[in-house]
């Protein structure tokens, strides 16, 4: 069961994350699950893997913004950091950021 505890323990800042809910626990958790759902869409797996870096930075930015709100410690660093490739379009393999993301993302799932 997820609880803020346990994102404490994952990495995440609750802290600022609840804040960002008017100190609403029960809409913090509500909210840290659907960011969970929109994460594990594969949406943004599919457009990196189409070649698709317009249709992938716009997944990615909105997936950021998500998860910055939420204060997702673990998943806003790799997150940002492919978000800004994507933007300036650099060339390159997006898979090891994408990696990171989803091994975050699943830990993340577990709790």
């Amino acid at each position: 069961m997820l609880t803020v505890e346990r994102l404490q323990e994952y990495g995440a800042d609750t802290k600022t994350g609840l804040s960002r809910c008017a100190g609403n626990e029960a809409l913090y958790l509500r909210l840290v699950g659907i960011t969970i759902q929109e994460l594990s869409s594969g949406a943004l797996g599919e457009a990196l893997e189409a070649g698709d870096l317009d249709k992938a930075y716009f997944i990615a930015h909105k997936l950021k913004g998500g998860v910055n709100n939420m204060a997702l410690t673990p998943i806003a660093d790799p997150l940002c950091e492919l978000t800004e490739l994507l933007r300036n379009k650099t060339p390159g393999d997006y898979n090891a950021l994408y990696a990171k993301i989803t091994a975050k993302t699943n830990e993340l799932a577990a709790l």
